[in-house]
């Protein structure tokens, strides 16, 4: 809201306030009052009042809900409250959201009824504008959406003044029930959290070495520690201690859409953990470390090196990726990386490489239909504490913030921990 004052110049007051030019720069409006102060101060009142309404119905006349998301984008996300990955992930939200055609309609007419069938359409999936079908989401990028729109929409009302209320409020989450099969011959056995058995495992291991494919390493990395994909190829050699076995998580790669740039950053939860791993590991570790002096010689001045640049931009900093062969001029501010997970040519292997990788191993390889790279987190998880493990030591290893979620995502009981469970009773009955 516009301030203002008064002040006596001779025998008359005078009003003045500030107001908000085509640019949004703040300029100083003064008018001649009257010679009472009382009445000076409710001309000023007055003409405050007509100057927000004026500005309120001229901001929000054209503006879309696309275009408010932009300005949320522009004026909210700030550094120091969000990370460069969690900006990243609300501006690849509003990008879809502007997709939708309730991107391009006018903030005023927005209601509740639009807003709740936008959020049921992402919730059941339906049918896009285009015709193609769309699968509902997630609770977890449900999750996401819903932030960005909550987040647009208190922006609109305060302190942009777009809108007088928030119709995000009203709208609530109608996910599909699941349904209770009361007359089928299946046990009902099924895991909360897919996982790899060792079999399906070493499929996978044999196939990519069969092809020398450099996916290879991040997958065993991610299987022996349960490290996420971008932490597995942010890792450096200085990461890693093969004497004492442990490795240090301290980024994260991941690709910026919004930028066009490959990134390294600071991990999901902001947290430098260690994370102990076994011989196996350790071996394969030591291997590829050989592996990749071998091809250092063997590819010569084509060997690439890897380097990151710190970027300043609109406040925030970047710490993009790049590869340049040996023969190449290193530019100024380039500093080089020593990453663990290379192609045989020198260059950093990108999750969204390794992705790829995954995808094509869902067609290729038996039992694997359903793979993703997370599900080695969920098999390194499970794997801990069916064996024992202490919850709250898993909890440090994966880097949760609460040991809840260890527990709640992945710790599905199995049919024999059950049975096991079960027959307890009979020892207490039998005074054993």
């Amino acid at each position: 809201m516009a301030k203002g004052s008064v002040r006596k110049k001779g025998k008359k007051w005078y009003a003045r306030f500030y107001i908000e030019d085509e640019s949004g720069r703040k300029v100083q409006k003064e008018f001649v009052g009257t010679e009472s102060k009382s009445e000076t101060e409710a001309l000023l009142r007055k003409a405050i009042a007509d100057y927000e309404e004026k500005k309120f119905v001229a901001k929000s006349e054209n503006i879309t809900v696309g275009m408010l998301l932009d300005l949320w984008v522009e004026e909210e996300l700030k550094p120091g409250n969000l990370s460069n990955g969690t900006v990243m992930s609300y501006q690849g939200t509003v990008n879809r959201i502007k997709q939708h055609p309730i991107g391009n309609r006018k903030l005023k007419t927005v209601t509740a009824d639009h807003l709740q069938a936008y959020i049921d359409f992402l919730s059941f999936g339906g049918t896009n504008p285009d015709g193609t079908t769309a699968k509902a989401l997630s609770k977890g990028y449900l999750r996401l959406f819903s932030a960005v729109l909550q987040g647009a929409f208190r922006f609109a009302v305060f302190p942009k003044r777009l809108i007088t209320f928030n119709p995000m409020q009203y709208v609530v989450w109608r996910g599909k029930k699941e349904e209770c099969e009361l007359f089928s011959d299946e046990d009902g056995e099924t895991a909360s959290t897919p996982t790899l058995s060792y079999e399906q495992y070493q499929r996978l291991e044999d196939f990519l070495k069969k092809k020398n494919n450099p996916a290879l390493l991040p997958i065993q990395i991610a299987y022996y520690t349960g490290l996420r994909i971008g932490e597995v190829c942010g890792l450096t050699w200085q990461d890693i201690n093969l004497e004492e076995q442990y490795l240090t998580v301290r980024r994260s790669m991941r690709y910026n859409g919004a930028r066009h740039k490959t990134e390294i950053g600071a991990t999901k939860r902001k947290k430098i953990r260690t994370v102990d791993f076994c011989d196996t590991l350790a071996a394969i570790l030591k291997a590829a470390k050989t592996e990749q002096h071998k091809n250092r010689f063997r590819y010569g001045e084509l060997y690439s090196l890897n380097y990151y640049l710190e970027v300043k931009e609109k406040d925030r900093t970047y710490y993009e990726v790049y590869s340049l062969p040996r023969s190449e001029e290193v530019p100024e501010g380039y500093k080089e990386l020593s990453f663990v997970c290379l192609r045989p040519d020198g260059a950093f292997e990108a999750p969204s490489t390794v992705g790829i990788m995954c995808r094509t191993a869902r067609k290729k390889v038996e039992g694997l239909e359903d793979f993703h790279f997370h599900m080695l987190r969920h098999t390194y998880t499970s794997n801990l504490l069916s064996n024992g493990a202490a919850p709250k030591d898993v909890q440090e290893l994966l880097g949760h913030a609460d040991v809840s979620t260890t527990m709640n995502i992945y710790a599905h009981a199995t049919r024999e921990a059950k049975r096991t469970s079960a027959r307890l009773l009979d020892k207490v009955i039998g005074g054993e």
